[in-house]
């Protein structure tokens, strides 16, 4: 029964891949916007903070239209 089988590996396969994506995304604007101090403004906002900002809701954008492209594929069960 391999048609069985295939379908759950594909649903995990795709729980595992938007769950890692998400994951690197949040770690990596978190890494870099604490490390580089852009993610909360000092005194004032900064150009670099806007960029960071810009960067982030791009990258999020970015994500979340990869996400839809792994989920928008049908199951074969219905």
């Amino acid at each position: 029964m391999p048609y069985a089988e295939d379908d759950p590996r594909d649903f995990l396969r795709r729980v595992v891949w938007s769950l890692s994506l998400g994951l690197v995304w949040l770690v990596s604007n978190l890494g870099i916007g604490t490390y580089t101090g852009l993610m909360v403004p000092e005194k004032s906002v900064t150009i670099g903070n806007m960029l960071f900002y810009v960067w982030m809701v791009s990258s999020l954008s970015a994500l979340i239209w990869i996400n839809v492209r792994i989920w928008k594929k049908k199951f074969p069960h219905g």
